[in-house]
């Protein structure tokens, strides 16, 4: 199916299931534990045998020699793999660091063997054995001090845009701000580890792991392999989280096929937690700097934000400037981002790459002009509002509610209560309300879906879109639901398998909006071929109540499908609507904060988000999904920080005992509300994504809020106690 004009009236308007708020249909697989994630998969019939991984201990350089000899001897080992034995080998497409092969190390505990052995003890044991030696080479691991080394990429990642003449408007201006931020390193740190279990069948290979996006990963663990790609199937049902680490390829599933094939039995590999910050990706530091120049009513004339950010060669950017394209009107603007070569571990996607860490800084920016002129920072906000694209003015937004995000926000928040920084007080705490505007753009991919009604009327449905936690499995039954006319417990949904059509997959905001579309489109192919079969005309057949009707003939779905059944199989397509409109979506963070006055110790008492995203498929899932972003914005605020060792090279807190994600403890009472919306350009649902809108600005409008309960301005992130407490008022 092709989407290349706006949905009209269709099946899913019926809203008889979807956008209904129905409970995870998964949910009792998950919380009984009979779902089972990459490393539980177990086959009774199988001998399993356990990898550890063992990464370099250097930053840069080259592996002279490995000495495995004591491993090898170690009780229960089967098998050491080394990256020596197996040479150099292809890189996957959407890895910037190869993940095992040859002896050149480009990061600190990239993957350089994999011991296996009876049990994991056993391997693990035995990998502490390997000794090896290295040629060090001198590296670079400071974005302070490489920003001006950093260069401007290629033209494929963007890097710079300008429209008007930003310098003279910012020089004639009234009132203007100038000021540089900082955003740190940052870890996905999910529940679950990167796992996968490889088994080989002479040429074919299996393997269950935990992957966001199948086809990417099958496509570059082919090429790793050295083997074809019909050769391998991925399976990954059940994901305990990636937040964007599980997007691409990781080490854990080429140790396993490697090991497996070295030992004849299938093998599981886990990486450590400690392994994790290190072996595999992670959100970049950035540096960034904003000015604005406004008139005397806040009117903004002059608008500019550089980035700089580090990355292994080959690398790409932490796109932070991309909100600030879109998010504000003014005639004047100027965005720039420059990259400067690191030896850290890959840096890459993590949940909202680039306007996350963007808007961490530009929220507070905009705070910050807000004041200057004297206009309370919400009001500020809707006087810069614009509902086309400020750098394409001819190219509309295809929705933009802005405005009513703020507005109803501000009102259900208790706006008006705010005061002045420093000014409300609660015993020995100081209080005070912070706001942040919430966007990220409406990523679509293709997507497609098999379909298939047998003779008990039960619709299943087939694609290789996979389950991160988002709710895949329930808003995809509840859309086959609504367009076969049948109740959800009539739909089972397969999802995370290589033999199943491909999928947009999870990640980028796009996968509840592109993978039910497929879904949407392989059951309008089932329809059809139910109503051919029937003799009814397609165009005006209704399906419901398990049955389809046509006039006064009602057939059950059950008598339609016959004894073999029907099959409807499609990919959703896009046409050309995103370069006409502007797709993406809005919301408003309002968060209030206590902070101690003696001790700095900062609070959030809670906090309201208002999403402005498309028809909404399913308000549970949907709420988790913003209240888990909220939280997880709450740690980028206030606690997370992968600390560098910049002279070996290697992010040092690597483990969930000293990188500080928030707890259950650091987050009070949250509420989200969903505008009512739709977008017929966005989709056939006429719906956006969501996950990670409700993390964009979450971090600036704590940050704010931490301004105004003291009056002390931190523009660097963490907001840990040491850079406030110089500041606070005298204890009384």
């Amino acid at each position: 199916m092709q989407f290349d004009t706006p949905a009209t009236t269709n099946p899913i308007d019926n809203l008889k299931v979807v956008g209904q708020p129905i409970h995870r249909i998964d949910g009792q697989l998950k919380t009984t534990g009979r779902a089972m994630y990459a490393y539980e998969w177990h086959d009774p019939n199988m001998r399993y045998a356990y990898g550890y991984p063992v990464g370099a201990a250097i930053a840069k350089g080259r592996i002279t020699s490995m000495d495995v000899s004591a491993a090898k001897k170690a009780p229960g080992v089967l098998a050491v793999v080394t990256t020596l034995d197996i040479g150099e080998r292809k890189k996957g497409r959407f890895n910037t660091a190869k993940l095992f092969g040859g002896d050149e190390v480009q990061h600190y505990h990239q993957a350089i063997a994999v011991v296996v052995a009876e049990t994991f003890e056993q391997a693990r044991a035995a990998a502490s054995l390997v000794k090896v030696d290295y040629a060090e080479e001198k590296g670079v691991f400071d974005l302070g001090q490489a920003k001006d080394s950093a260069v401007k990429p290629d033209e494929s990642q963007q890097p710079d845009t300008a429209v008007g003449d930003f310098e003279a408007a910012f020089r004639s201006a009234p009132v203007t701000l100038e000021a540089t931020y900082t955003t740190p390193d940052q870890s996905h740190s999910m529940m679950e580890p990167h796992a996968s279990i490889a088994a080989w069948s002479g040429d074919e290979l299996t393997v269950w792991t935990s992957s966001q996006m199948i086809d990417w990963w099958r496509t570059d663990l082919a090429t790793t392999l050295g083997i074809d790609k019909e050769n391998v199937h991925l399976m990954s049902p059940f994901i305990g989280g990636g937040f964007g680490g599980k997007l691409f390829l990781r080490a854990d599933a080429v140790l396993a096929a490697f090991g497996a094939k070295a030992v004849g039995r299938p093998v599981k590999v886990a990486l450590p937690r400690p392994l994790m910050p290190n072996n595999t990706t992670h959100r970049p530091a950035t540096i960034q700097r904003i000015r604005i120049g406004t008139e005397r009513d806040g009117k903004i004339t002059a608008i500019a934000h550089e980035s700089w950010s580090g990355d292994l060669p080959g690398g790409g950017l932490e796109t932070a400037v991309n909100q600030t394209r879109l998010l504000y009107a003014g005639a004047n603007r100027m965005t720039a981002m420059r990259l400067a070569t690191l030896h850290l571990p890959e840096g890459n996607a993590m949940r909202a790459p680039g306007e996350a860490p963007g808007l961490m800084a530009l929220e507070i920016a905009i705070d910050e002009i807000a004041e200057k002129v004297g206009i309370d920072p919400v009001q500020f906000r809707i006087v810069n509002d614009t509902q086309v694209d400020p750098e394409k003015p001819q190219r509309p937004f295809s929705q933009r509610n802005l405005v009513g995000c703020l507005t109803l926000g501000a009102e259900r928040f208790g706006w008006g209560e705010r005061g002045r920084p420093g000014s409300r007080r609660d015993g020995s705490w100081l209080v005070g309300m912070g706001v942040a505007a919430a966007f990220r753009n409406n990523l679509v991919l293709p997507s497609g879906a098999r379909v298939k009604l047998d003779r008990e009327g039960v619709v299943t449905v087939e694609t290789d879109m996979t389950d991160i936690g988002t709710g895949s499995y329930t808003i995809i039954a509840q859309t086959a639901a609504e367009m076969m006319g049948v109740t959800i417990d009539k739909v089972a949904v397969q999802l995370g398998d290589s033999r199943f059509p491909v999928s947009a997959g999870s990640g980028g905001q796009f996968g509840a909006n592109s993978s039910t579309s497929g879904v949407y489109a392989a059951c309008v192919k089932l329809r059809e071929a139910i109503a051919k079969k029937l003799g009814f005309n397609s165009e005006n057949i209704v399906f419901e109540n398990g049955e389809v009707r046509s006039g006064n003939r009602s057939v059950p779905l059950a008598e339609a499908a016959g004894p073999d059944g029907l099959v409807g199989e499609d990919t959703i397509k896009w046409g050309e609507l995103t370069e006409t409109h502007q797709q993406s979506t809005f919301g408003a963070h309002f968060v209030e904060v206590g902070v101690d006055i003696a001790t700095g110790e900062s609070r959030i008492r809670r906090m309201l988000a208002v999403c402005a995203a498309g028809r909404i498929l399913n308000p549970i899932t949907a709420r988790s999904q913003v209240i888990g972003a909220m939280t997880m914005g709450a740690g980028g605020a206030l606690s997370e920080e992968l600390a560098v060792d910049t002279r070996r090279g290697f992010f040092v807190n690597h483990d969930l005992a000293s990188y500080e994600v928030a707890v259950h403890a650091d987050i009070p009472h949250q509420e989200v509300i969903f505008m009512d919306e739709t977008d017929p350009m966005s989709s056939p649902m006429k719906a956006k994504g969501v996950g990670e809108l409700g993390l964009c600005g979450v971090a600036a409008a704590i940050a704010n809020a931490v301004y105004n309960a003291t009056g002390v301005r931190v523009r660097h992130y963490p907001l840990t106690l040491d850079k406030l407490i110089g500041g606070l008022p005298d204890v009384a």
